[in-house]
């Protein structure tokens, strides 16, 4: 008998053992099946995680900038009449490069001798931000009356701001683009990775010289002349006349006048039996007409 509940001791001693092992294989068991069943992140999905943000344009709230802060490009237009259009436009050169700027583009215009006497032309110019009304102001100085002059200007600050924010977003997802390529092992992945950051770069090198552009045209400004002068003079002899050309054009319209006369003649004489006849019925009518 004693050895029977001994029996039966032991096997339920056992039982409770293999159950209590089972539990512990269960959860261990589980959590590694669902880790391995759980979808792991690709790098596609890291790539367009990266991008997105990399893309949008650089939100910013409403701008508050003090007048000094902002940044404004400014322009200026002018039409001066001055006495010698070629001495001005060398003058305006002059102060460009005076002013610590620069001659953008000019040009002379005029026909015949009035190219050589009074042509006309304008001429554009770039000059520090700072030196812009004094350049204005010795401008007019130069003029013997100021026909037109308009003054223009464009606040640029919201945009800057916003390349700014972009740039910043852009290089901060090259450098996680350069972290991923790191740790990347596949060629494939490489190239995907390598390719995303090149179009990010692109986009750096882009904001980059926008920027800079914005910078320049801020800090130099633009003044375009026209230049036209005082006095067209009028030469006593109209330029390219020549008094062999009158001759030539002469005997060449008396040629003519002569061409058409024995034209005429040539015309007349072949339809000389048609003439007569139609004048011979004529003579014929009227003298019959008399003797009736």
């Amino acid at each position: 008998m004693k050895k029977m509940v001994l029996i039966i001791v032991s096997a339920l001693l056992l039982l409770v053992l293999i159950v209590s092992a089972t539990f512990l294989l269960w959860s261990v068991v589980t959590p590694l099946r669902e880790a391995a069943t759980k979808p792991q992140p690709t790098v596609e999905r890291a790539i367009d995680s990266l991008i997105s943000p990399a893309v949008e344009t650089g939100k910013v709230g409403t701008i508050s900038l003090t007048a000094e802060e902002r940044m404004i490009v400014r322009t200026g237009e002018m039409s001066l009449v001055v006495k010698n259009v070629l001495d001005t436009r060398d003058k305006i050169a002059d102060l460009a490069v005076r002013f610590n700027g620069y001659v953008v583009s000019s040009q002379i215009w005029g026909d015949g001798q009035r190219l050589q006497t009074q042509p006309g032309g304008w001429i554009t110019i770039r000059v520090p931000d700072d030196k812009f009304e004094q350049a204005l102001s010795e401008l007019k100085e130069l003029a013997v009356r100021i026909t037109s002059e308009s003054i223009g200007s464009q606040d640029v600050t919201e945009e800057f701001v916003d390349l700014e924010s972009r740039l910043k977003n852009a290089e901060e997802t090259e450098k996680q683009f350069l972290t991923l390529l790191e740790r990347a092992d596949k060629v494939e992945d490489i190239l995907k990775i390598y390719e995303s950051s090149a179009r990010v770069r692109g986009e750096i090198e882009q904001i980059k010289g926008r920027m800079q552009y914005l910078e320049r045209t801020v800090a130099m400004s633009l003044i375009s002349v026209h230049l036209e002068p005082e006095v067209i003079a009028r030469p006593l002899i109209r330029a390219g006349w020549s008094v062999f050309e009158v001759l030539k054009s002469a005997i060449r319209g008396l040629i003519i006048f002569g061409q058409y006369l024995s034209t005429i003649a040539i015309w007349l004489i072949i339809f000389s039996p048609v003439w007569g006849a139609i004048f011979g019925i004529f003579l014929y009518w009227r003298r019959r007409k008399r003797s009736i």
